[in-house]
């Protein structure tokens, strides 16, 4: 590397300004029209290109994943889970509980039953508007004596949900949990679209940045940006 590669390569990094540029290129030689020329471009090769192909290679994946969240326990399918489906909440990642496909939430006096307030508008890739009863059978999906889902521990401690109309959905727990929000957004609890009263994982579809393309357990997963995903204007 040429010692003016590597300023145009320090200028592109941000670990030079344009003035230090301007300097340290006088000092090799480089007359200032050439160098502010070299600037120019170098500016323009930093900009960022819209489309193309985005390829990541990850480790953890298992022959054994699936779109099933209850299986859900490695790095790979984790980071497919959250490009293709949202949580009620999230943790920021500066350790903050937000909303997400929650607009809002209240509990009783005692902690134990929890209203959440559904986001209105949300689609799912297959055009679906996401209402409480994705939001229940996402859960429900967990529940039960029969259950094997990693989550299983964490939703055990609910005795019912309801639907209160299209957009709230109402927790009972059997004792006042003050970290509910925080737990309903554990990375298994992700919210699908329901399909007769079940959710549908084996579709893939759910509400997130990406649509499914095509799934390989454990090798490859293709996934299609959402342009219209509820998030772009956030």
């Amino acid at each position: 590397m040429t010692d003016i590669d590597l300023l145009k390569q320090m200028l592109q990094q941000g670990r030079l300004s344009r003035r230090e540029f301007l300097a340290q290129a006088a000092a090799i030689g480089i007359t200032a029209a050439t160098a502010t020329s070299l600037m120019g471009t170098t500016a323009l090769a930093a900009m960022p290109k819209k489309g193309g192909n985005f390829r990541l290679g990850t480790a953890g994946g298992s022959t054994t994943d699936s779109l099933d969240p209850a299986t859900w326990e490695n790095t790979w399918i984790q980071m497919i889970g959250h490009g293709l489906h949202n949580y009620l909440t999230e943790i920021t990642a500066t350790g903050e509980l937000v909303a997400e496909l929650a607009e809002s939430w209240d509990a009783s006096d005692d902690a134990a039953a929890w209203t959440f307030k559904i986001r209105k508008g949300v689609e799912f890739h297959n055009g679906k508007t996401l209402d409480a009863d994705d939001v229940i059978a996402s859960i429900n999906h967990h529940r039960g004596e029969k259950s094997t889902s990693a989550a299983k521990g964490l939703v055990d401690p609910i005795k019912d949900i309801k639907a209160d109309g299209k957009n709230t959905v109402v927790f009972t727990l059997e004792s006042g949990n003050a970290d509910f929000p925080v737990i309903i957004g554990d990375y298994h609890l992700t919210i699908m679209a329901a399909k007769d009263g079940d959710m549908d994982w084996q579709a893939g579809n759910g509400a997130g940045g990406f649509s499914l393309e095509s799934f390989e357990p454990g090798v490859r997963a293709s996934l299609k940006r959402n342009k219209n995903h509820w998030k772009s204007d956030r």
